[in-house]
């Protein structure tokens, strides 16, 4: 995927989910997610939140001694806005190519991805991975070491997509499994896939 098709790519999730959102009623908006305890309110706003500043993260960051996962946990959790506001916010992202710094274009995808699935899957309902997306984004995921390294979580295993020609990552036992289960499962989520460790 060349970098227009990606962010074609992100900008079509992005509008896709932003419709799913505006469909939900006021406890849907609470479900737990496949997000480490965050409501789909709460990954919404993260998502969302991309879109900031770099200069909005500075006090977040002293107040989490800069550790990253707290201070994304403490903006999700404490974003105020309204879920019509989250929406609007979402629906308003198309366009824009901007990213967190230290990042690559695969990023926001992954993100848009991975996310999307931690909203539908506890609501059962069923959100499309786009193969040709998923694949660019496990390729990503896989040489990342922060903070899944999903290299080491499923060292001596050799994933094969089944839906994805001539997809395969890792050396080992092998595994076949659709590449939305293999994108999940380098995300850290639950999926049939399970790493040795």
């Amino acid at each position: 995927m060349d970098s227009d098709e990606i962010w074609r790519q992100i900008d079509h999730e992005r509008m896709g989910l932003a419709d799913l959102l505006a469909g939900l009623s006021a406890e849907q908006w609470s479900t737990r997610t496949l997000c480490g305890g965050w409501t789909v309110r709460d990954v919404a706003a993260h998502i969302t939140q991309s879109h900031w500043a770099p200069v909005r993260f500075a006090i977040p960051a002293l107040r989490s001694g800069f550790r990253f996962n707290a201070m994304m946990d403490q903006l999700a959790r404490g974003d105020r806005r309204t879920p019509d506001e989250i929406v609007a916010a979402m629906r308003s992202m198309p366009g824009c190519r901007r990213r967190p710094p230290g990042t690559t274009e695969l990023d926001p995808l992954m993100d848009m991805l991975v996310h999307g699935q931690d909203i539908a899957v506890p609501l059962g309902v069923e959100r499309v991975m786009p193969v040709e997306a998923a694949a660019a984004v496990s390729n990503r995921l896989w040489h990342m070491r922060f903070p899944f390294n999903p290299r080491r979580r499923f060292a001596g295993i050799r994933l094969v997509a089944t839906d994805v020609e001539n997809f395969a990552l890792g050396d080992g036992r092998l595994v076949e499994a659709p590449i939305r289960e293999i994108v999940m499962a380098f995300a850290n989520r639950p999926t049939a896939i399970v790493s040795p460790e």
